[in-house]
Formats: structure tokens, sequence, C-alpha cells
């Protein structure tokens, strides 16, 4: 394949803040009288939208049930934010990396299922604004992972084929729905506490530091 086009997922992949969300989630929801054990918590969350993640939580704790989806993610973040205290950075500095090298010659974008915000909101703490196209958060595509539709979206936005696409990804979902569009998928496989089958990928990285565009020809 001939690579014209990159799209990186955020979440796990050029950040380190999938356990924070995790966590932040299990605090509101205990505040709310919600006792939701830790690792129940990461299957709802890990590489999916935030839509897919609000009607879960919503389905399975009457106590939040009519909290508008807009509403609990403004609420959450602020759990968001005193985990993110917890830890001196959570960029993954070498995927931010190759995502600036990238973009010197390539159209790079984010396409992740958090809310469009707070993907905003990372790209501006990487100091990739300069380096990022556009982004794509979970209101501007349905349905989330592992459906291919965001990757297809961001795809004709950006007036490149998907064969010609690669992907950063970091989960299950997002290899899955990298696959499903048609697209070449490189999986990052760091230490987690929740691991994820990415075997479907077309390279698994420990590094993507270890990546480069002629191996992926």
């Amino acid at each position: 394949m001939t690579a014209r086009a990159f799209i990186f997922d955020l979440d796990g992949t050029l950040i380190d803040s999938e356990m924070l969300w995790v966590d932040a989630m299990v605090a509101y929801l205990a505040d709310r009288q919600c006792v939701c054990p830790r690792n129940e918590m990461m299957a709802i969350v890990f590489g999916r939208s935030w839509l897919d993640i609000h009607r879960d939580i919503t389905t399975r704790y009457p106590a939040v049930a009519s909290v508008p989806r807009q509403q609990m993610a403004d609420e959450l973040r602020d759990y968001y934010v005193e985990q993110c205290k917890k830890t001196d950075s959570i960029l993954i500095p070498s995927s931010v990396a190759l995502l600036k090298t990238l973009a010197k010659d390539y159209p790079v974008i984010v396409v992740s299922g958090s809310p469009r915000d707070d993907v905003a909101e990372a790209v501006r703490l990487m100091g990739a604004e300069a380096s990022v196209r556009f982004v794509l958060g979970a209101e501007d595509y349905f349905p989330g992972k592992p459906s291919p539709a965001g990757f297809l979206t961001g795809a004709k936005m950006l007036g490149v084929a998907p064969e010609h696409c690669v992907v950063f990804e970091d989960s299950w979902a997002g290899v899955t729905a990298a696959k499903a569009a048609g697209m070449a998928c490189v999986a990052l496989s760091r230490q987690s506490e929740n691991p994820q089958d990415l075997s479907a990928a077309d390279w698994i990285l420990n590094d993507l530091a270890d990546f480069s565009v002629s191996a992926s020809r």
C-alpha cells in the first residue's frame, strides 16, 4: 500500500488516559451512591465511544439515568482532572513525536471516541495544533468503534481513499474498526491493566518510535 494519510486514536495511543477515565467514572458514580467495580468499568470504557459509554452507564445505574450526555461529560471532567493531578504527565512522548514527524509530510488527523472538546484540548496539551488537520470526537460520527464509521468519515473529509490510510490504535475495538474500514492498522501494545486482543492489526509495536513509513509499504 501507499500511505497518503495517517489517523491517530487518542486515549491509550497518544495520551495515557484510559485508566484515569476509568477511575474518574468509578468515583463519579460512587458520589451518586452507585457502586461499579473497577474491572467492570474497564470493560465499559476501553476503546469505546463516549456515546456508548454514556448509554451503558445510564442503563445500568438508575440514579444517573436522567443525566444528559453533555451534562455527565461536563461533570466527569472535574473527576478526570483530579485523577490527572496524580500523574506527572499523561502524554505518550514517542507517539506524540511520531504524529508531529508524520505531519511534516502527510495529512494527520485524530479520530477518538471521546467528546470533541476533550480531543481538541488533548491536541493543545500535546502542542500539536499545527500538526493535526482536524479532530473527530464522539459527536461527529455514529456508531462508535468497532464500527468503521469514524475512520471512514475522516478519510472522506481528507479526500483520501481508505486503502491509503494508516491508523494507529491501542484497543480491540479500534483495530477492528480500522480493518473494517479497509485501512492498514498499527497497534500500540503497552503494558495495561486491561490487555487487548490486537492480533488483527497489520503491525503490533510496543512503542510507536519503532514505526517507519517505509516499513508500512
